[in-house]
């Protein structure tokens, strides 16, 4: 198993949470900042080398997501959000209780409102602003509905879950190291 790879940058190292969990594989590199109960899963990168990534707690980034930022503009992931398998994150705005499903795009500038869905594979462009409690569909993507309490309510689970699963990884690979 490739361990996880934790960079130092030019003028900052990573700050984790000693809750938060980095699966091997994953690269954490530069200005991080991971909070309590976060998890970034294997193969995922979290690349901070000219601005800064701010991740919330009980935040989940799975399996081969990538974040990344531009010079002017650093990104953002609230708590309690969940970031689908090979999502990107580029120099956005992430709210409070989001689910961004698998394959989903965040484009330079956008903000998704907090407890919304971003449907799976849908591209939010460059700029967008996603009103809170939205469904958020297609490619470039667009506010289908508006969720309700109901719906809203459910984000937070998945995110959850996630914390307990981290949990059962750390264990394993810590019980493995000895």
């Amino acid at each position: 198993m490739t361990p996880n790879l934790v960079c130092t940058h030019l003028w900052e190292d990573p700050d984790i949470h000693p809750t938060a969990w980095v699966a091997p594989g994953a690269v954490v590199l530069g200005d991080v900042v991971l909070g309590p109960l976060s998890s970034v899963w294997y193969q995922s990168v979290l690349r901070a080398d000219i601005q800064r990534i701010v991740i919330g707690e009980g935040t989940n980034l799975q399996d081969g997501s990538i974040l990344h930022l531009a010079s002017d503009l650093a990104t953002t992931v609230g708590s309690f959000v969940t970031v689908g398998h090979r999502a990107l994150l580029h120099a956005c705005e992430v709210g409070d209780e989001v689910l961004v499903g698998m394959g989903a795009i965040v484009m330079d500038g956008a903000k998704i409102g907090a407890r919304s869905i971003l449907a799976a594979g849908a591209l939010v462009p460059k700029g967008r602003q996603i009103p809170p409690g939205s469904l958020v569909m297609g490619s470039p993507a667009t506010v289908v509905r508006s969720l309700d309490l109901t719906e809203q309510g459910s984000i937070r689970h998945w995110a959850e879950k996630y914390i307990r699963v981290a949990a059962e990884h750390r264990a394993r690979f810590e019980a493995e190291k000895g």
